[in-house]
């Protein structure tokens, strides 16, 4: 053991990636493709945590994958492409975060560092994170604790985890990212399943806890995606600064892009259409004469041909917008737009639209509509609720 904690911040190098979930609250985006491959100014919201990880000196990165993990290799290979080296280890039945970290032991030589594969981090609070002493686990300030477990803090040592609940203590949640070294299986073999019936990391904290041992680290930036209108939040904060079209992108006349808006390679915009900030579009799109697209990501593959609006919404792949097509984004009262009875905390929520849905002409989709994959909508029609997969609507 070293001691300088300077030199060891050189010495570590690896970085797990929890990304085996299926994300079910993030249905019908994840209907087929893995949570952490969900497009965030147009790349997979887990490409921006590897960049970082990279950036902070963490080049060997270990993705614990299982739902979608044939879409995840493809996409990563073998890392390099990315100026990283990537090694795969599989969980088999998403038993919840504590067996998904037992199922990189083999992997795990000395102290690493371990982050949830939903959420968005800077490079910065990494290369503090690996100033820290392990085991530490990385804090932030919600302004709605009841999500998330919180965390008692008392001189930057946590005293106390609490589940979700409807009156926390405290604003200081548990973030997901830790520094961790191979102590942790060993406590891991001690763990329970919880009333989930899931195996779960914070029960290993506990031991740390009572130790007296778990310090803390306060991220600067921290972002995550529980839900999928938070892609949009994610996705305007990702795109600050940044407006680009790929390669192969035609822009024709008359289109007016405004604000921050990344479109990918291979699209066709316009003529005269209007794409407001915070927009992402994906390769291989469309979107064509009189179509207007504010706030919203548009996955690879869409087609928004002619008259259509789209505010506020996140549009999945392969999907075709009938003429005249209209998306709401906001209720005459101007309360928050809610979803099955959940508030969404949005003001301006359109809709969220799985992959290959195709509208007839001058369909009306109400704000706060969920709508399936392979979902086939005939002209006129009014689309509202929930829709579920592979229906179709005459």
């Amino acid at each position: 053991m070293m001691g300088s904690r300077g030199l060891l911040i050189f010495m570590i190098d690896t970085c797990v990636i929890l990304a085996a979930g299926e994300g079910k609250r993030m249905r019908p985006l994840t209907t087929t493709r893995s949570k952490v491959m969900l497009p965030l100014a147009n790349k997979p919201m887990v490409e921006h945590l590897i960049v970082a990880a990279r950036d902070a000196g963490l080049t060997n990165i270990v993705l614990v994958v299982g739902y979608g993990e044939r879409g995840i290799r493809e996409y990563f290979g073998n890392g390099e492409a990315f100026g990283v080296g990537i090694q795969y280890a599989t969980q088999r039945d998403q038993r919840g975060t504590a067996d998904a970290l037992r199922v990189v032991e083999p992997f795990i030589e000395g102290t690493f560092v371990l982050l949830n594969g939903d959420m968005v981090l800077n490079v910065w609070d990494l290369r503090v994170l690996l100033s820290q002493d392990t085991p530490c686990m990385c804090i932030s300030k919600a302004e709605h604790p009841e999500d998330y477990g919180t965390v008692m803090v008392v001189d930057g040592k946590v005293m106390g985890l609490e589940e979700k609940s409807r009156h926390p203590k405290t604003n200081v949640i548990n973030a997901g990212a830790y520094l961790l070294d191979k102590d942790i299986f060993g406590k891991l073999q001690s763990i329970q399943p919880s009333s989930r019936g899931e195996l779960e990391l914070t029960d290993a904290m506990m031991e740390y806890i009572k130790q007296d041992v778990l310090s803390t680290y306060e991220l600067a930036f921290w972002m995550d995606v529980r839900n999928p209108w938070d892609m949009l939040d994610v996705n305007k904060r990702l795109l600050e600064g940044l407006s680009s079209a790929g390669e192969g992108t035609l822009i024709k006349p008359g289109v007016v892009i405004e604000g921050n808006v990344v479109i990918g390679n291979n699209c066709v915009i316009g003529p005269n259409a209007y794409i407001r900030g915070s927009t992402s579009i994906g390769d291989n799109c469309h979107i064509g004469h009189c179509t207007e697209i504010k706030n919203s990501i548009i996955m690879s593959g869409t087609k928004v041909p002619h008259f259509t609006y789209i505010g506020d919404s996140v549009i999945g792949s392969n999907c075709n917008f009938g003429a005249g097509t209209k998306v709401a984004n906001l209720r005459h009262d101007h309360t928050n737009i809610k979803v099955c009875g959940q508030d969404t905390r949005r003001t301006k929520f359109g809709a969220i639209v799985g992959d290959n849905v195709k509208f007839g002409i001058n369909c009306s989709v109400n704000a706060g509509t969920i709508i399936g994959s392979n979902v086939h909508f005939a002209p006129n029609t009014y689309v509202s609720g929930i829709i579920g997969d592979d229906t179709t609507i005459r």
